[in-house]
């Protein structure tokens, strides 16, 4: 069972709007969607994702230990260095992802929303005779995001994972307040999915299901390490290296800007040609409105769908570019 998230002091900013769903517990946005993301597209402002599990792990094995049980290469993980990894069940399906730095003494990490307690229930079954301590920081720590490009200062202490797509902030939750008043704009999370559903980042719980596996979703390098020892689920993430391909791949859709809905999570993907009687091949995982490109999505397909098909999404015409290769 998910345990609630906690509720950000950030929501009494002026024209905070909750987010629903997954992301409760932040605001969705503050007013003005469209000028959020260009904010944080010119690399400014800050997001607030302190509603995200933070979990540590210190101790002499943490690395070595760690190596063991993720997707990612550990063991020789420098410090400072962010990475990211996979926790799969012993089918090969995703169950976890977190996004980890290591500062020299302790690898910090952040989960999906309310997840924190189910991840930190399995490493702490596979401790065995490991120098390890989990711990759940999520009460006292708050996840912050500085866009790519931004130049804001960084408080003394805090632990920093720094990423192409900008900097992820442990921050302690008690700054937070102090923390937005020196660093705005506040930008909500509507812009950063926004942002995330253009970069072609997959989400774990909106671009995953029961069974879905990361050659699926074009993890393999960047989150899973092909030249590395045994972990839960390797046999599956080999064997479709190795042998076939995956049933499924993830592709970005541009979606008719008439429209005046969004397609949902889970609405279905059906060549345009058949019209909407036609056999489902996919659904879509997430949307958003983009202030440059206007509706967009993420979707999840059958494989050997032709990568230059005319789709529908429910009723709304969308075009595919492809993320993961037929």
């Amino acid at each position: 069972m998910q345990r609630p998230s906690p509720h950000s002091p950030l929501l009494s900013l002026p024209g905070a709007v909750p987010a629903e769903g997954r992301d409760e517990g932040v605001a969705a946005h503050y007013g003005d969607l469209f000028r959020e993301q260009r904010s944080l597209a010119a690399g400014n402002g800050f997001v607030d994702l302190s509603h995200r599990g933070v979990v540590t792990v210190s101790g002499d094995d943490r690395l070595s230990w760690l190596h063991l049980l993720l997707t990612q290469h550990m063991s020789e993980l420098p410090a400072g260095q962010a990475t990211e990894a996979l926790i799969l069940s012993a089918n090969g399906h995703i169950e976890h992802a977190l996004y980890l730095v290591d500062d020299g003494e302790t690898v910090w990490a952040h989960v999906e929303p309310g997840t924190q307690g189910e991840l930190i229930a399995y490493l702490e079954s596979m401790k065995f005779f490991y120098r390890v301590e989990v711990a759940d920081r999520t009460d006292d720590v708050a996840l912050v995001h500085l866009p790519a490009g931004s130049i804001a200062e960084v408080p003394k202490g805090v632990v920093v994972r720094e990423t192409p797509h900008g900097r992820d902030l442990f921050l302690p939750r008690a700054d937070l307040e102090s923390f937005a008043a020196s660093h705005g704009p506040a930008a909500g999370v509507l812009a950063y999915e926004a942002l995330r559903i253009e970069a072609h980042r997959p989400r774990v719980g909106f671009e995953t299901d029961h069974r879905t596996i990361p050659h699926e979703l074009g993890w393999i390098g960047s989150a899973v390490h092909l030249q590395k020892g045994c972990y839960r689920g390797q046999e599956t993430v080999a064997r479709v290296q190795n042998l076939g391909k995956p049933p499924r791949r993830l592709v970005f859709l541009h979606l008719d800007g008439s429209e005046v809905h969004l397609p949902g999570h889970g609405t279905p993907i059906r060549l345009a040609a058949d019209g909407a009687e036609g056999r489902q091949l996919g659904f879509i995982t997430t949307s958003a409105r983009h202030h440059e490109l206007g509706p967009i999505a993420l979707a999840m397909v059958k494989r050997n769908l032709p990568v230059d098909a005319e789709l529908l999404a429910g009723d709304t015409a969308a075009a595919q570019e492809t993320i993961v290769e037929p």
